[in-house]
């Protein structure tokens, strides 16, 4: 495939099967260029609804001459804070393969991952599709999960036109604070729901021994929730809020 940076008329080309509705794959294969390098194109520069030819232009040359070439840092070669640049890259891929086997999404690991790392724990959606190589449809579609379980914010700074997804350290309280309130429903539910069975029937007593259970871990839960506003509050630090819910009142 040839090499080069794309031109203004690649751009222009680009631009034109974007509204045609083609997809990266065949926008790529209409330029003999790699699809990584159309979805990059895109993502930084409007993505599929908001490219236009003139204006990406004007930006890659922008950035070309306010950043000058950019370069990977080798493997064994320290990157910024002195970090070794092989062994972060080795936990992303560790901490991502964990985080997978806990059940998360493969790409929805990755970007939650990227912003773990990120020392500024926020990034841009061009910016994810830049670091992580794969389309802007595959960064929207995790952001979207991350954003409705709690575990990823949405941010735009003054002046700014593009919006930021940020983690930050109240990510786990929240989502702790969460499960409390699901807890609570079940445990409420399974109660109610062993009185309408009959306690003493094999049904109503595993609705009961559900509710007892769950009762249990919202205690738990309540008392490490408490033991950590308690630890913020040694370290000069403001309470943590709960995590807001939608879930439904509990059946009486």
């Amino acid at each position: 495939m040839p090499g080069g940076r794309l031109t203004y008329q690649d751009r222009q080309r680009i631009e034109q099967a974007l509204a045609d509705g083609a997809g990266y794959a065949e926008i790529a294969r209409r330029l003999d260029r790699p699809t990584s390098t159309i979805s990059r194109e895109v993502g930084r520069n409007g993505g599929p609804g908001g490219y236009r030819a003139t204006a990406a232009h004007r930006a890659t040359a922008h950035r070309a001459r306010r950043t000058g070439p950019v370069t990977r840092p080798p493997a064994g070669q320290a990157t910024g804070y002195g970090r070794d640049a092989a062994a972060v890259q080795a936990f992303e891929q560790q901490f991502a393969a964990l985080m997978i086997q806990s059940g998360f999404p493969r790409m929805t690991a990755r970007v939650l991952v990227s912003l773990f790392v990120s020392d500024g724990g926020a990034l841009t959606a061009a910016e994810l599709v830049d670091r992580l190589r794969v389309s802007p449809a595959s960064i929207s579609k995790s952001i979207a999960f991350l954003e409705r379980i709690g575990f990823v914010t949405r941010r735009r700074e003054p002046g700014q036109r593009r919006d930021r997804y940020a983690v930050d350290d109240g990510l786990w309280y929240r989502a702790w604070s969460l499960r409390v309130h699901v807890f609570r429903t079940w445990a409420d539910a399974a109660t109610h729901g062993a009185a309408v069975l009959g306690p003493e029937t094999p049904a109503g007593d595993r609705l009961q021994l559900m509710g007892e259970f769950f009762g249990l871990v919202c205690r738990d839960v309540e008392r490490i929730t408490a033991e950590w506003q308690a630890f913020l509050s040694t370290r000069g630090l403001p309470p943590q809020p709960d995590a807001p819910t939608a879930v439904a009142e509990p059946v009486r």
